[in-house]
């Protein structure tokens, strides 16, 4: 028999990530499909903005971990800043939104062509797309069993086949 028996389903597995980071995922969508939506070029760029540090605030809270002397917890830090020495492999990620940080304070203080309508959509854009990759980090995706394949019998002995995941 090639492939999983018929009569078996997907089985869920439980989400890797912890409800906290899974409502800050469900707001960095929100945040994306409202900011597509908007048309003021500096509020679609903060709210992709926002969106996006949703986003990372998400892998903080299933990696972050305490610092470890009280000098630097006192210390603040952007989880731009953060984020890296968490997960290494957002490192150019943090580094692209850590640089729309100044733009997206402009933005929001209504500084008039703080976004144009281009550097707008490249955030939406790119904030959907770091969304995916974190998603996929962070949440398991549906676990499919393993298709069995039947083995030659031993060569001594000649008992029934055996199965074997492969």
């Amino acid at each position: 028999m090639n492939g999983p028996p018929k009569d078996v389903h997907p089985v869920l597995r439980r989400a890797a990530a912890p409800r906290a980071a899974l409502d800050l995922l469900a707001q960095a969508q929100r945040g994306l499909d409202e900011a597509a939506e908007l048309e003021d070029p500096n509020d679609r760029y903060a709210t992709a903005h926002l969106a996006a540090l949703r986003t990372a605030a998400a892998v903080l809270a299933v990696r972050g971990r305490p610092e470890s002397t009280a000098r630097a917890r006192r210390r603040i830090r952007s989880a731009w800043e953060v984020l890296p020495e968490v997960a290494p492999e957002l490192e150019e990620w943090s580094r692209l939104f850590a640089a729309g940080a100044p733009r997206r304070a402009r933005a929001e203080a209504g500084i008039a062509g703080a976004a144009g309508r281009r550097d707008a959509d490249d955030l939406i854009r790119d904030a959907g797309m770091f969304l995916r990759i974190v998603e996929q980090m962070l949440v398991r995706q549906p676990a499919l069993p393993l298709p069995r394949t039947r083995e030659e019998p031993e060569e001594e002995g000649g008992g029934s086949p055996r199965l074997r995941a492969g």
